[in-house]
């Protein structure tokens, strides 16, 4: 294994312990999550491998295979910068249950594809971390653990969707999980019974929301819930009356908000029907709805989205924060080369970079390796 060798020529020994955690590929419930709401992802093949031996003394020593190579030693977590902030955010977290550590890393989530990478990290790490010093935290616990260590360590805040989504999906399953009670459930998703395919595309426009406009919606949703009295927007119930007390930005984002929730439950009732087939529609729904009210889409996503279902796809969307990052499309199996034709055609036409095109397999959380 890579990062075996690798921990082994910077540090003289083997690791004491191998974790791998995926990334992910949200199938519909898009922004909902920083607002209590639904959400519906599944593991990607893709993700980070983290191998960890714990040391005595507080001192941490990192490696990145998709770094310099070389290993970055920090005597606190002050030290910490760039994309080492995200390990050492976790190891943050746990506070005193942990001292330092030897950590390699090697990840193979495409990168800029908004399909979480820094969730992966910080799930692989904490679980092997979990795992060496005997903590028994759940994997829920540890997704959480790793969003605290984004939120208030990294300053990104996203939601809980992403790390859960690592910590916790089954393979060949999509992850249905209540953002608000936390509780969840793996919900089968057998495509190829149906003669479909996920397919991603990545736009290769790489985004980086941390801060951005990213906080910029989160703070317009919670604006509008104080306003409407409520908790959460998850909370809004009555739609029509809320929007005639709201304007401009916040109008907009609660009616995604409020509107994607009712999709993500319909779409499960769907699948729990056996209408695979149908589903297709609540994603050009969501894809619209994040286009014209929430705003965050882009010139590619909506030209990816759009030639995918002119070349037979029966439904796509943006799937990810946003600005960038990738989409995914319901593709029946022998439509799969005209449909990446098709986008690959009209992103030429525009003088946009080729796409790329990535099979969404449903991949298992994170479990240990080694």
């Amino acid at each position: 294994m890579r990062v075996v060798e690798a921990f082994r020529a910077a540090y003289g020994a083997s690791p004491e312990a191998v974790w791998h955690a995926p990334g992910r590929v949200n199938l519909i419930g898009e922004h909902t999550d920083y607002n209590d709401g639904f959400v519906l992802p599944f593991a990607v093949p893709w993700g980070v491998t983290a191998a960890i031996t714990p040391r005595a003394d507080r001192t941490i020593r990192l490696l990145s295979l998709q770094s310099s190579g070389e290993p970055v030693t920090m005597a606190s977590h002050e030290e910490s910068k760039g994309w080492t902030r995200y390990v050492v955010g976790v190891l943050a977290m746990l506070g005193d249950r942990v001292a330092g550590a030897d950590i390699a890393i090697d990840g193979d989530v495409p990168q800029g594809a908004g399909l979480s990478s820094s969730a992966a990290l910080e799930v692989s790490v904490a679980s092997a971390l979990n795992d060496l010093h005997g903590l028994g935290l759940t994997p829920m616990e540890l997704a959480l653990l790793s969003q605290k260590a984004e939120n208030d360590f990294v300053g990104m805040p996203c939601g809980i969707m992403d790390q859960a989504a690592s910590a916790l999906c089954q393979e060949g399953h999509a992850l249905f999980l209540d953002c608000r009670s936390l509780g969840s459930r793996n919900i089968p998703l057998d495509l190829a019974s149906h003669g479909l395919s996920l397919l991603i595309i990545d736009t290769q426009v790489h985004h980086e929301h941390a801060g951005g406009e990213y906080a910029k919606r989160r703070a317009e949703c919670e604006s509008a819930a104080r306003k409407l009295g409520v908790p959460a927007l998850r909370d809004v119930t009555d739609l029509a009356a809320a929007l005639e007390r709201l304007q401009g930005a916040e109008r907009k984002r609660t009616m995604h908000v409020v509107t994607e929730n009712h999709r993500v439950e319909a779409l499960i009732g769907l699948l729990r029907a056996g209408a695979v087939t149908e589903i297709g529609a609540l994603l050009n729904a969501s894809h619209l709805s994040l286009r014209d009210q929430y705003e965050v889409s882009s010139p590619e996503l909506d030209v990816a989205v759009e030639a995918a279902i002119r070349g037979g796809a029966r439904g796509a969307r943006m799937t990810g924060g946003g600005f960038g990052g990738s989409a995914i499309a319901l593709v029946p199996e022998d439509r799969l080369d005209t449909v990446q034709g098709s986008v690959t055609s009209a992103y030429a036409e525009r003088g946009f970079q080729a796409p790329r095109f990535l099979p969404a397999t449903l991949a298992a959380g994170a479990h240990r390796v080694a």
